[in-house]
């Protein structure tokens, strides 16, 4: 049960569903931010991006940001959660390609402590071909999801203990987005 009541049912509006529905006027705006950097217009493909939201939220221990993103992710990834589970458990061996690996390791830098992005991490990145662009974005979904994940585990919302949860949510964002 979350730390305050925020008049749904839980079951129904777990995790940031729930604190969305109870503040619309934050939640235009956060889902704002999440559609353009997972799903707007990019170089990198949505299925990646939701893999480093995925696997920044792996790292912070968010049981539902990780659960919905990994979902996300597999949804939109040749190789579906083999994949995304392989990238949670080790980066360096996972099959993805060296830029989108060294775009990893940008995040999972930046989750730890923004100022571990180093000029070595961007260089290597820029050494497998990722753009400005593709770092700077890189940056903020791992900043963002550093927020969203404290947000729901900073209120105590619920994580479905059901994967078909995810899967089914994952579903509608592939098809409609992040409510926008």
């Amino acid at each position: 049960m979350a730390h305050i009541d925020l008049g749904v049912d839980e079951k129904h509006l777990p995790g940031i569903m729930g604190l969305m529905t109870y503040r619309p006027e934050t939640a235009k705006p956060l889902n704002a931010l999440a559609e353009q950097l997972l799903r707007g217009e990019h170089s990198l493909t949505a299925g990646e991006r939701e893999l480093i939201a995925a696997y920044v939220s792996g790292l912070n221990e968010c049981e539902f940001c990780c659960g919905s993103h990994s979902a996300f992710a597999a949804a939109q990834l040749d190789g579906g959660m083999h994949v995304v589970d392989q990238v949670r458990a080790d980066v360096e061996h996972a099959p993805v390609t060296p830029k989108l690996r060294a775009l990893l390791r940008i995040a999972g830098a930046v989750r730890d402590d923004g100022r571990k992005v180093t000029t070595e991490l961007v260089d290597g990145a820029r050494a497998e071909g990722a753009t400005d662009v593709e770092i700077h974005d890189t940056v903020l979904i791992a900043a963002a999801f550093c927020m969203f994940n404290r947000y729901v585990d900073g209120l105590g919302t619920v994580a479905p203990s059901d994967p078909r949860h995810y899967g089914e949510a994952a579903h509608r964002i592939v098809s409609v987005g992040y409510g926008v």
